[in-house]
């Protein structure tokens, strides 16, 4: 059954993995996403993670790079170049994520595509923006995180900023091209004009702290890093009786003769200190606080969690990605699924988690091995068998090794 984006083109020359996220998510959604790569070693991903008892299958480069397929050019060439060019006559967008000027020395800027193909889309996922005075300068995760004040407020008070441990502004930067793209899809419906879009790892991270960011502008304080996972015992971590730890999260003056019930203390509901949500969360939140860790280390983080929810009270395991795994939750809602490959068992994989009740968002097979599917591309493009011999005879297109082009 078809996806949404059935129909769509994307030329994706994007690596590691705020563009590569970006188109990853388009396939899912069915877009035909065509990786232009280098034709000696590739995306540079594809060397990251290696499971070597599983085939030496790279982690890193399938869940990014999953139901694409892989065309190798060189673009240091001139002929490599028009190939491009051409494709992107056949395309509805195209995506980049190299430094800023690469796409530029390349002679592939949005203004020469949009030459070839007036409606094209074109989205460059940067590091700091296109306008400004470090426009130009290159960006990673880590910096993103930085620059764009996350790390400000994440890791104990009294320790070094820490960086989340999940490439976040990567992909935060990656939904955003994708919903650029999509956006400028709708746009050129309406209107047939194609754009350039332009996303970034600095505004993407912004973005994810809107609130924290607007309060500031608003109150002029800065917030702080705290201890745990908050001042407010009642949005914060504890720890069971068997090292496992959970969160409560409760924002409203609700459910707390509840959690008393729970830990076996129903006189706490009364008691002056606590009279009020705002007095719990505030004045007497240190002392409620030693209460809880001590009420909750004698059952397990599971079992408070149970009770906790079946009162109303909202409660939740901290979970590793072993247990993630095989949470029975993830598994009804197809959050990881199992993606057949041509040998050994199936790779378990986490998609695009979007279900649309009339065209399904699904991996449509493992990331593609370099040049892949190079004629395959060029011959729906209209090339003919001569043509690709000779650009495969100059090193434009195919796979280059010590040996030469194959």
């Amino acid at each position: 059954m078809p996806g949404p984006l059935d129909g769509i083109r994307v030329l994706d020359m994007t690596i590691w993995q705020q563009g590569t996220s970006a188109s990853a998510m388009l396939a899912d959604l069915g877009a035909d996403v065509i990786k232009v790569e280098e034709p000696s070693s590739g995306d540079p991903g594809r060397g990251v993670l290696r499971v070597e008892r599983e085939g030496d299958l790279s982690a890193y480069f399938q869940a990014l790079n999953r139901g694409k397929r892989s065309i190798a050019i060189d673009l240091k060439l001139a002929s490599g170049r028009d190939v491009v060019l051409r494709l992107a006559r056949q395309a509805d967008a195209f995506l980049c994520n190299y430094r800023p000027g690469v796409a530029e020395r390349l002679r592939l800027s949005y203004h020469e595509l949009a030459d070839v193909k007036p409606d094209i889309i074109y989205v460059r996922a940067s590091g700091n923006g296109p306008n400004g005075p470090d426009a130009q300068q290159g960006s990673l995760d880590i910096l993103g995180q930085a620059r764009g004040g996350l790390m400000s407020i994440t890791g104990e008070p009294d320790r070094n900023p820490k960086n989340v441990g999940a490439p976040i502004a990567d992909h935060a930067g990656g939904m955003m091209a994708a919903f650029g793209l999509l956006a400028a899809l709708l746009h050129r419906e309406r209107t047939g004009e194609g754009q350039e879009v332009d996303v970034s790892l600095l505004g993407s991270v912004m973005a994810l702290q809107s609130y924290n960011i607007t309060n500031y502008l608003l109150s002029g304080e800065l917030p702080q890093r705290f201890p745990r996972a908050g001042r407010s015992p009642l949005w914060n971590v504890y720890r069971g009786s068997d090292g496992a730890y959970f969160v409560i999260g409760l924002l409203q003056d609700r459910g707390w003769s509840e959690i008393c019930d729970v830990i076996g203390r129903p006189e706490l509901a009364d008691d002056e200190r606590f009279a009020d949500f705002e007095t719990r969360v505030g004045a007497s939140a240190e002392a409620l606080m030693a209460i809880l860790d001590d009420a909750f280390a004698a059952r397990t983080a599971a079992e408070s969690v149970r009770m906790l929810t079946e009162r109303g009270v909202f409660a939740a395991v901290v979970q590793d990605y072993a247990a993630l795994a095989d949470d029975p939750q993830v598994a009804a809602n197809g959050y990881i699924v199992d993606v057949e490959r041509p040998e050994g068992r199936p790779l378990r994989m986490v998609p695009t988690p979007v279900q649309l009740s009339k065209s399904p968002v699904r991996i449509r097979g493992m990331a593609p091995e370099l040049g892949q599917h190079t004629e395959e591309v060029l011959l729906e493009a209209g090339f003919a068998w001569p043509e690709i011999e000779a650009l495969r005879s100059e090193g434009a297109i195919g796979i280059k090794t010590a040996a030469g082009t194959t």
